[in-house]
C-alpha cells in the first residue's frame, strides 16, 4: 500500500529575492500570478513573462475564465510556469504547465488527457491551499451548477516553494478562512479509509500547529496570525501533504454547491461546514480514529475530547465569528437542493468520509448552518 506522495520537491526561502535567485527566474519563464506581486518582480534583471489572473475576472476558477487564460498562455513561449498565488491561482498554473487544454470543462470531465509538457514551480501567498503539493485542481463548471476537482500526477508541481514574506501583507479575514481550511484537509484526511500512518504523521503536525496558533490569537489577538504566519504556511503544507494522499470528505463536499452557487470563497465554504460534520461523526462513531484528533483538540482547549468539537466551534467564533448561509443569498429550500447536488456530484470526496452519510442527513446539516 502507497504510504505517501512525495512527488514535489520542498524549498524554502525567507524572501522573495532569496528565492529568485534561487531558482534563476528569467525570460523564459511565464510568471501567472495577481497584478499585486509584480511589484517582487521589477528589480529582477530578466523580466519574465507575465499573464495576471485579475485581468480575466474575480473570484474563483470557472470553465469559461480557465479556457480564457490557457488561450492568452498558449501566444507566448516559455519553458517553466511559476504560478504565484492562493489556491485560484495555483489550480490554473497547474493547467498552464499542460498540453493541448482544448476545453477545461472536458479537462475536468477526463474526456481529454491531462498532459505535461513544461516544467511548474509554485509559490503559494496564503497559508491554506496545500495545493502546492497535491496533484488536485478545482474549478467550477458553469453550466453543472457545481465545482468539480481533477486529480492527476500531470498534475505535481516540480518544485513548490514556501516564502513567508509574500503572505505579510494579508488580511486577518484572508489568514483565517485559509487557515481553516487546512485545518479541515488536516481533519479530514486523517480520517479518511486512504489514510496512513505517514500521511496522519502530517495531519496531526499540521492539526497541533494551527490549533496553536489559534490559541495565540485568542490570547494576544488579530496580530498574532500574523506574528505567526510562517507556522500556518508550514502546516498548510503538511495539509496538504495528507490530503494529496487520503483526501477530503463531506466538509469540502457540502462547500462546493455553495461555493459555486453562491459565490463564497473556498476556505469561508468549508468553515461553514466543518465542525457540524465532524459533531455528526462523533455522534455516530465516537469510538473510531476519530478519537486521537478529538483528544489533541480537547488538550488544546482545555476541555474533554468528547466535547471537542462543540470547544472548538466556540473558539473559532471567538477569534473569527462565522456568518449565517443566508447572509450568502442560500435559501431555505436551496438546502435539499445543495444536498442532490452534494450525492451528484461529489461521490469522489463522499467516499473518503468517515461515516457515510444518508442524503437526509446531509441535508440536515445544511439546515442546522441555515437557522
Amino acid at each position: 500500500m502507497k504510504q505517501l506522495n512525495l512527488n514535489t520537491e520542498i524549498h524554502y526561502f525567507d524572501t522573495f529575492d532569496e528565492f529568485a535567485a534561487g531558482f534563476s527566474i528569467g525570460k523564459r519563464d511565464l510568471v501567472f500570478t495577481r497584478k499585486a506581486f509584480k511589484k517582487y518582480f521589477e528589480k529582477l534583471e530578466n523580466k519574465p513573462i507575465f499573464i495576471f489572473n485579475d485581468d480575466f475576472g474575480k473570484g474563483e476558477p470557472t470553465d469559461s475564465i480557465i479556457d480564457s487564460i490557457v488561450k492568452a498562455a498558449s501566444s507566448v513561449d516559455f519553458d517553466r510556469v511559476i504560478a504565484v498565488g492562493g489556491g485560484s491561482v495555483v489550480d490554473i498554473g497547474k493547467l498552464l504547465a499542460l498540453r493541448n487544454v482544448t476545453s477545461a470543462k472536458e479537462l475536468f470531465l477526463k474526456s481529454i488527457p491531462a498532459e505535461k509538457d513544461k516544467k511548474l514551480v509554485i509559490v503559494p501567498t496564503t497559508c491554506g491551499t496545500g495545493s502546492e503539493v497535491t496533484n488536485i485542481s478545482i474549478t467550477a463548471v458553469e453550466s453543472m451548477d457545481t465545482k468539480l476537482g481533477l486529480a492527476d500526477d500531470a498534475l505535481f508541481a516540480d518544485c513548490a516553494v514556501l516564502v513567508p514574506e509574500l503572505l505579510q501583507g494579508l488580511p486577518y479575514k484572508v489568514i483565517m478562512n485559509s487557515s481553516i481550511d487546512a485545518l479541515v484537509h488536516a481533519s479530514e484526511s486523517f480520517l479518511s479509509p486512504k489514510a496512513t500512518r505517514m500521511s496522519r504523521m502530517y495531519s496531526i503536525e499540521a492539526i497541533k500547529t494551527i490549533m496553536g496558533v489559534y490559541s495565540k490569537i485568542k490570547k494576544h489577538g488579530e496580530a498574532a496570525a500574523r506574528d505567526n504566519i510562517k507556522d500556518l504556511l508550514f502546516a498548510s503544507t503538511y495539509a496538504g501533504i495528507a490530503f494529496g494522499l487520503a483526501g477530503t470528505a463531506i466538509v469540502h463536499a457540502m462547500a462546493y454547491p455553495l461555493g459555486s452557487v453562491c459565490h463564497v470563497p473556498h476556505g469561508e465554504a468549508n468553515y461553514q461546514f466543518f465542525t457540524e460534520c465532524f459533531k455528526f461523526y462523533m455522534e455516530r462513531k465516537p469510538e473510531g480514529d476519530i478519537t486521537e484528533i478529538s483528544y489533541i483538540m480537547g488538550n488544546i482547549l482545555g476541555c474533554d475530547s468528547k466535547d471537542a468539537f462543540n470547544a472548538l466551534e466556540e473558539m473559532l467564533n471567538s477569534i473569527f465569528p462565522k456568518a449565517s448561509l443566508s447572509s450568502y443569498g442560500m435559501k431555505p429550500e436551496d438546502c435539499r437542493g445543495f444536498a442532490e447536488s452534494v450525492i451528484k456530484n461529489q461521490q469522489r470526496l463522499l467516499v473518503n468520509s468517515y461515516v457515510a452519510l444518508l442524503p437526509e442527513e446531509i441535508e440536515n446539516i445544511y439546515k442546522v448552518r441555515y437557522q
